[in-house]
């Protein structure tokens, strides 16, 4: 140091030197007050913003303190008062031990602000004074702080880059973006659903005001006027025309539908836009189709049902959305109701894929929702958007499922009415891949009413190849029964009814069901033995069936299900069989025969002859013959004794179904009590009665010439455990079991039927 001095500066005495040296230690330690006085000072204004004036006094002892409670030095006196032959004495460092620091570390987590009493109890236990432990917890909160800011900073950083670069790429990609119809610059994904709706509107009505002035034009003279065309996004000479044209040559080969779902995704970017306009304008043609009357709709000369005329659609719809695919039928039809339950819930059912799917078990076999492109508006389902695919069903394995791959979109309109309508994507669709039916623009109005009551008008429309249907289930499907409006209507009006039974709290209960919650347990099980049948009783594409000829019935149908994880199945291998045959007998008379427990050992081979007890009766629907019931056997057999059989009938204008299972007692006790029915156990059977569709009848099988009965379609379906071990193969004595199980049920049915008939 003195070498340093004398040789840069112009002091060479020793007084002088010792003077320089007081300086320089005064000047430092000015310094080092003024920095700790800075510090502290922006400490405090940080905390006064956080802390009651009644604890500032607190912290400014606490925060006056030097930075470090365990490294510190003692500064030697400076100038007059220091004694030129000593040097400054410097205190020893006092650093804390690696246990000191564990246990200040694990303090620090459970209480980071130790009070007085905790600072002398943690000094005594490690050895430190209170002012030590004091600085230590003043440290760790400043560098923890310090740590959290510096993490948050970096946090926003790196978010701030990856939003400024999606930016960025988002810009480039909109300048450069092609409409994938025209080739013309991509405006459209720009707009929102109501302007869409609008250019879509103004382009009608430009073709409607040229359509009138030229026939006004014919007739009176005068030139037709020519209206100036406005910029719009969508090509006037495209209009909506996204149909399937180019598969029309291969609609004849029957494909695998399977294939036909599974190979579909959801929509790339590309598309979206397209969906949206297609979307729009199948709302509109809903709209219209709902609201219009004759002629564009007709009374059917074979029944009750509303049918479209096509002539006079093609005139009202001149630019439909999409072409007419060659080589498909059509079908149209239109039904009306009122149903007990709020418009709200009702949308919300038809949004939803999985309440829509077992709400119309008997119709939808399965549904996916692909991708949501909007989920509506302030809580509901204003504005939805979403694409899906389902598969269609018939309760027979002679009728092919339709599937479809469709967008669906709910608007609520002006006057207060909910539309939800489905139309095709077929342009979407692999180009490898042909659709055997197309979906126009099909929905239904929902109109709010008192009493929690809905009007429902509903609109099926589609384009189909049907060439696959049985001879004897051709004459159902072309009635419109099958697949028409009236179908859809009917049982959502059943469900309707049977949803207010289950949430009913004040119907008395019996001597088996001795509670509300039981029977809802008991309502909740009956329903998921009516979607496991239907699930498995038609010609879904997700069974494989195998024919097995010479039942003495119609070809019998078999497929095996191995149940391993299931709660709600027996584990092991499981036999369905089901077969469909014409009986010369009015439904009503079958379904009455069938539900009825007194008539139940005439056909059922199980019950081994013995006498059947209705123990329990759950009404669910004005019609006397939709309710659950639990049934006892009694038999001669001991084993059969232990058994009961949970049984649901239902029926409307449509078809009618009795579906039964049996159920342990042990079981059926937990549900009685309200416990969870998920975990019974259920191989559902049972039967399907279909109107046979004949011209001449009405649909429900009443003949309107001779006003006698018709014809009935029944389908029987039994669903067997064969073997409870999973991994087990099907043996072929198995499967001559149970067609010989299935024959001889049919055959009994046959003579009890049609001899009580003659």
């Amino acid at each position: 140091m003195c070498l340093h001095l004398r040789t840069y500066l112009p002091f060479h005495s020793p007084n002088d030197l010792k003077s320089l040296v007081s300086f320089a230690k005064k000047e430092k330690f000015v310094k080092m007050f003024q920095q700790n006085m800075f510090d502290s000072h922006n400490f405090l204004l940080d905390l006064s913003h956080k802390t009651s004036e009644n604890e500032m006094d607190l912290i400014r002892d606490d925060e006056f303190e030097s930075k470090s409670g365990a490294d510190t030095t003692e500064l030697a006196p400076s100038g007059d008062d220091q004694d030129p032959n000593k040097r400054p004495k410097k205190k020893q460092y006092h650093r804390h031990t690696q246990h000191q620091i564990q246990e200040l570390e694990a303090f620090f987590k459970e209480c980071p602000h130790p009070d007085d009493k905790q600072r002398k109890d943690l000094g005594k236990r490690l050895g430190l004074e209170p002012l030590q432990i004091k600085f230590w917890f003043q440290n760790k909160r400043t560098q923890m702080k310090a740590h959290h800011e510096r993490h948050e900073n970096t946090q926003l950083r790196n978010e701030n880059e990856k939003l400024r670069a999606e930016n960025i790429r988002y810009k480039e990609a909109l300048s450069t973006a092609t409409c994938p119809n025209c080739g013309g610059p991509a405006a459209i994904g720009e707009m929102s659903f109501d302007e869409q709706h609008l250019r879509i509107e103004n382009a009608r009505l430009r073709e409607e005001i040229d359509r009138i002035s030229g026939i006004a034009a014919k007739y009176v003279g005068k030139p037709m006027l020519n209206y100036p065309q406005l910029p719009s996004p969508i090509p006037p000479t495209r209009s909506l025309d996204l149909g399937v044209a180019s598969f029309g040559h291969q609609l004849g080969e029957m494909y695998n539908a399977g294939d036909l779902l599974r190979s579909i995704s959801g929509p790339t970017d590309a598309d979206k836009p397209m969906i949206i306009e297609l979307a729009v304008a199948a709302m509109e043609e809903l709209i219209r189709l709902a609201e219009t009357r004759e002629p564009l709709w007709i009374q059917s000369s074979e029944n009750s049902a509303e049918i479209l005329s096509e002539e006079e659609y093609a005139r009202t719809f001149p630019r439909g959305v999409g072409p007419k695919s060659l080589g498909l039928k059509s079908e149209a039809s239109r039904e009306s109701a009122v149903v007990i339950m709020n418009h709200i819930n009702l949308v919300e059912i038809l949004m939803d894929v999985n309440q829509w799917t077992s709400f119309f078990a008997g119709l939808v076999s399965k549904a996916t929702t692909l991708e949501v492109l909007s989920t509506g508006v302030a809580g509901n389902y204003n504005g939805a958007l979403q694409v899906m695919t389902a598969e269609f069903q018939v309760p027979s394995p002679l009728v092919p499922t339709r599937e479809n791959y469709f967008v669906r979109y709910c608007k609520q309109h002006a006057d207060g009415t909910w539309a939800v309508v489905d139309v095709s994507l077929d342009n979407l669709r692999p180009t490898s891949v042909v659709s055997r039916c197309r979906r126009r623009p099909s929905g239904c109005l929902i109109q709010e009413l008192p009493n929690g009551y809905s009007k429902i008008t509903w609109i099926e429309h589609v384009e189909v190849d049907d060439r696959a249907v049985h001879s004897i289930y051709r004459p159902l499907v072309n009635s419109g029964l099958a697949f028409g409006a009236k179908r859809w209507v009917a049982t959502l009006d059943r469900q309707c009814e049977r949803l207010a039974s289950v949430m009913a709290n004040n119907i008395p209960t019996g001597d088996v069901i001795t509670s509300p919650e039981g029977r809802k347990s008991m309502l909740k099980l009956a329903e998921r033995m009516v979607m496991s049948f239907c699930a498995g009783v038609g010609a879904s594409t997700a069974h494989t069936w195998t024919t097995l000829s010479g039942s003495g019935a119609d070809d019998v149908r078999v497929m095996t299900r191995k149940s391993i994880d299931d709660p709600g199945r027996p584990p092991g291998i499981v036999l369905s069989a089901a077969t469909s045959f014409w009986l010369p007998v009015p439904t009503k008379r079958v379904f009455d025969f069938l539900r009825n427990e007194n008539s139940r050992n005439e056909w059922d081979i199980l019950s081994n002859g013995g006498l059947v007890q209705e123990m329990a009766h759950i009404a669910n629907g004005r019609d006397s013959g939709n309710s659950v019931s639990l049934l006892r056997v009694n038999s001669g057999n001991s084993s059969q004794n232990n058994m009961l059989i949970l049984q649901e009938s239902c029926t409307d204008s449509t078809g009618s179904y009795v579906i039964y299972a049996p159920v342990d007692i042990a079981a059926m006790n937990v549900v009685l009590s309200g416990g969870d029915p998920d975990y019974v156990a259920l191989l559902p059977s049972g039967f399907a009665i279909l109107p046979d569709g004949s011209a001449t009848t009405n649909g429900v099988g009443i003949n309107l010439e001779t006003n006698s009965a018709g014809g009935s379609l029944l389908t029987v379906a039994f669903q067997i455990l064969v073997d409870s071990v999973p991994t087990a193969k099907l043996s072929l004595g198995s499967v001559a079991t149970v067609n010989s199980l299935i024959k001889c049920t049919v055959e009994r049915i046959k003579a009890s039927i049609v001899c009580e008939s003659a």
